[in-house]
């Protein structure tokens, strides 16, 4: 399984049909990440739609064997892998993902994260107060998305509100802060940021009582 990811994701490499990521540009934006979110030994991560998890097996190197990582996906195939990587690295744990809910138990997270999936959620506001329960007071979350590319689609089943494949930052930043978070930070020098491929990066606060 391991394997034919792996050579799925080089051919989509070298065909186009994906950005081509190696270990280095991983390590780069979880390099961000931790200090956006402050990961800190013993803290508890979630990655939302984790695809092949490079980013969930760098979150977890960085919380340590004392933290936890909850790396979620809704593919049944990508979900399979992940659980392999849970089964090897044990401060893992693998989530079959919702369409409207991140399974996430309430207040379990430091921090949550998610990549490139925002602008495919097709109940963006339930999993908006999805990820709000999940996070302890105090906690941060973090999503890195892309500005919808000229000329393109919006995806299946998604707010036609997203003018393309992508989100405008405005509207990803209006949907959170009316599920009632705050916003911390805007990064729009993401690692990998092109004029063709505008990524960003807005970090976001659930207030302590």
């Amino acid at each position: 399984m391991l394997r034919r990811s792996f050579l799925l994701a080089l051919a989509l490499c070298l065909f186009g049909a994906a950005p081509c990521f190696g270990r280095d540009d991983w390590h780069k934006e979880a390099d961000r990440l931790a200090a956006l979110l402050r990961w800190h030994s013993g803290d508890v991560v979630a990655e939302i739609g984790s695809g092949n998890g490079e980013l969930t097996l760098e979150a977890a190197h960085r919380v340590g064997p004392s933290g936890k990582v909850f790396t979620t996906e809704l593919d049944e195939q990508k979900l399979a892998h992940l659980q392999e990587l849970a089964a090897k690295q044990k401060n893992i744990t693998a989530l079959k993902a919702g369409e409207a809910d991140t399974n996430l138990s309430p207040a379990c997270c430091d921090s949550i994260f998610m990549r490139l999936v925002y602008h495919h959620l097709t109940k963006p506001s339930e999993i908006d107060a999805s990820l709000f329960r999940a996070l302890k007071p105090g906690g941060r979350l973090a999503v890195i998305d892309q500005e919808p590319a000229e000329g393109s689609s919006v995806p299946e089943g998604v707010p036609a509100n997203r003018v393309g494949h992508g989100i405008p930052q405005d509207i990803l930043k209006s949907e959170l802060l009316a599920a009632g978070f705050e916003l911390e930070s805007v990064q729009n020098d993401w690692p990998g940021r092109t004029e063709s491929r505008k990524l960003y990066c807005l970090v976001f606060r659930k207030a302590k009582p």
